[in-house]
């Protein structure tokens, strides 16, 4: 088998990038803030237009100096992945199903990366459900905030089971409201927890020379 090339890995992170993008871009300029419809008439799959300030999975990190603090850290971290593939590839000892997970992973740092560090600056505020305002892209007025500052647009939505409560006896929980799956997420955030499930799934296969390693110790 031929091993993967700096050539495709650039492909597999502008591909996953530019539909990430697109329907990021798609949500913001059609959708106002909460607005929710139905996929094919599905109760389970739904498209949620919703923003965050922090991290993956609508997960937020310490206010304005967090923001700026995890965008930077993304936007370090997407320099030092890009290296680290690159040195991988010119390794060989690593497999192509490890070189791809790690391009998923890195399309999606860079893919939230991008709203976090230019959104803010091309897009206006998104109205809610009392204004149902659509935000316009490139505004005369300006953007709705600057440089590092913008919000990550999540949209897809998987309430596979809804208005269940956990049993009484649960610790903590018992009795509350419980959801599957209630995070609103977008295409990045699904690339880089799928490319790191699969890792997980396939570390033996992607890593047999640690596994024979451990083995002999």
């Amino acid at each position: 088998m031929k091993m993967i090339k700096g050539k495709h890995v650039v492909l597999i992170v502008v591909a996953i990038l530019l539909i990430d993008q697109i329907i990021k871009i798609y949500i913001k300029t059609n959708f106002y803030l909460g607005e929710e419809i139905k996929v094919m008439g599905w109760n389970w799959f739904r498209i949620h237009f919703v923003e965050n300030e922090g991290m993956a999975w609508g997960l937020s990190f310490g206010g304005a100096i967090g923001k700026i603090a995890l965008t930077l850290f993304r936007f370090v971290a997407v320099i030092a992945g890009s290296f680290y593939i690159k040195n991988v590839i010119r390794s060989g000892k690593y497999t192509n199903g490890f070189i791809v997970c790690a391009s998923m992973i890195l399309a999606g740092a860079l893919g939230n990366l991008i709203d976090s560090m230019f959104y803010g600056l091309i897009f206006e505020n998104s109205g809610d459900f009392y204004t149902q305002h659509v935000a316009a892209i490139f505004p005369s007025g300006g953007g709705y905030a600057g440089f590092l500052h913008g919000k990550v647009v999540d949209m897809f939505y998987f309430p596979i089971v809804r208005n269940a409560t956990y049993p009484d006896w649960i610790p903590f929980v018992g009795g509350s409201e419980f959801e599957f799956f209630r995070p609103v997420f977008n295409l990045a955030d699904a690339s880089i927890s799928l490319g790191v499930i699969i890792l997980f799934l396939f570390q033996k296969k992607f890593f047999p020379e640690h596994q024979k390693l451990s083995r002999e110790q």
